[in-house]
């Protein structure tokens, strides 16, 4: 199928490229119309254990959109906690065509008081939201009223992951987040 569009994912700082989310999006979404692009932060890149502050991962995304915005398809502009927070802070600058939030970290474990709800409200283009009902960074019913889109993964925590005594598998999990982006991004066209 011809590509109808790119989807450019960053990961979070507690992993990289090979969390189960992103994989699976980037194996099940070509065969749907969307290259996918599976973008690792510079300091990945280096070998560094630490992520930068929040704004300095913003500078790693404007790097790749040239190449990204090169490819004369629309972009969509997307990734897991801390790359989904700069997909959303980045969206409306780098002119996105919509922003795909996965685990979006709503506020910091614990302290609901420390929201970034901002972030999200801010993108200006259609967004999606993919969250675990189980992640301590929000679970879905602590996200405010906005225009996006919200697709809730059972049990799932922070990075989708399923506890073994849950009625829903593994598997399933990244079925519900495949099939939802899959139907979000027709949506779009």
């Amino acid at each position: 199928m011809k590509p109808q569009f790119v989807l450019a994912l960053g990961h979070g700082v507690g992993g990289g490229i090979e969390a189960r989310d992103l994989q699976a999006l980037a194996q099940a979404l070509p065969a749907h119309g969307v290259s996918v692009a599976l973008v690792e932060q510079p300091w990945r890149v280096a070998g560094k254990k630490v992520a930068p502050a929040p704004k300095t991962l913003d500078t790693g995304w404007r790097g790749i959109w040239p190449a990204l915005s090169g490819m004369e398809l629309p972009v969509i502009s997307g990734g897991r906690s801390a790359g989904a927070r700069v997909a959303c802070r980045t969206a409306a600058e780098l002119g996105a065509y919509a922003v795909l939030a996965l685990g979006f970290p709503l506020h910091p474990p614990g302290k609901p008081e420390k929201s970034r709800a901002e972030e999200l409200l801010g993108t200006r283009v259609p967004t999606l939201v993919v969250q675990g009902g189980n992640d301590p960074f929000g679970k879905p019913d602590e996200f405010p009223e906005g225009s996006y889109g919200l697709i809730e993964v059972p049990y799932g925590d922070h990075g989708f992951a399923i506890p073994g005594r849950a009625e829903v598998t593994q598997e399933r999990a990244l079925e519900i987040i495949t099939e939802g982006v899959v139907e979000w991004i027709a949506s779009l066209g």
